[in-house]
């Protein structure tokens, strides 16, 4: 089975859709994704994340499953040092690396800094845990401890278009790394791609493995410079 996690593309955040270039990103990946045999396609209840796969459904003429909790990730912590207010992932290094809470798969949404939120980010955390193995579910692959149980397998590929958090939070259940460290240690351009896919060496048993994180192949290929909304230096151009 394959996971296909798509950023929305370039976004325009006051109108909560897409910039001029956001909209060719998502024609070009529209393009890309029509060369793919997709089983089902889901997506966040966000303009810029609908409009972005919007361009891809049009295409192909298909819809997709719209689930509230693929909306961006939330929650505000408070750094102590300062007292300033954050978005729960866009921390200072020198402030998240020292609570070790952070670094752990398993309670990292319950550690010291993500204890100062205003909203309960434990909660959030397990509403997107138990969504998205609700999703691999559905498809055949049921959690069990840290790896999937195979019901049926299958080489389905699924596409989510969603956000940066919220991807990264997925990522962190599946592959069993703790979300800060992603948060901070990955960026996924506007229109990226990122695929897991699952490796099954012991009959019934599955974990994802991820094949590409980020990929942009598909704006490089007609010239499209990459966008660096979310990210807070310039990008590397490959």
């Amino acid at each position: 089975m394959n996971i296909v996690f798509i950023r929305h593309a370039e976004p325009d955040y006051s109108i909560d859709s897409l910039t001029e270039k956001g909209w060719r990103e998502a024609k070009l990946l529209a393009e890309r994704i029509s060369k793919w045999r997709v089983k089902e396609f889901y997506v966040s209840p966000l303009g810029r994340a609908k409009a972005t796969a919007g361009c891809t459904l049009d295409l192909l003429g298909r819809e997709a499953v719209e689930y509230p909790w693929l909306r961006e990730f939330e929650g505000h912590v408070v750094n102590s040092a300062t007292g300033s207010d954050h978005i729960c992932w866009d921390l200072m290094p020198d402030h998240w690396t020292k609570d070790e809470g952070m670094y752990d798969r398993n309670n990292w949404a319950k550690s010291d800094i993500m204890l100062t939120s205003t909203n309960d980010i434990s909660k959030e955390c397990k509403t997107v845990y138990d969504g998205i193995d609700k999703i691999l579910a559905a498809h055949g692959y049921e959690r069990e401890d840290a790896y999937y149980r195979v019901r049926q397998h299958n080489d389905d590929t699924i596409v989510i278009f969603c956000h940066l958090g919220v991807t990264l939070v997925m990522l962190s259940r599946i592959l069993g790394i703790a979300a800060p460290v992603l948060l901070h240690g990955f960026f996924i351009a506007p229109s990226s791609v990122t695929v897991l896919s699952s490796e099954e060496r012991v009959e019934g048993k599955a974990y994802f493995r991820c094949q590409v994180v980020g990929d942009t192949s598909h704006l490089y290929a007609a010239g499209e410079p990459v966008s660096a909304s979310g990210y807070f230096a310039p990008t590397f151009s490959m």
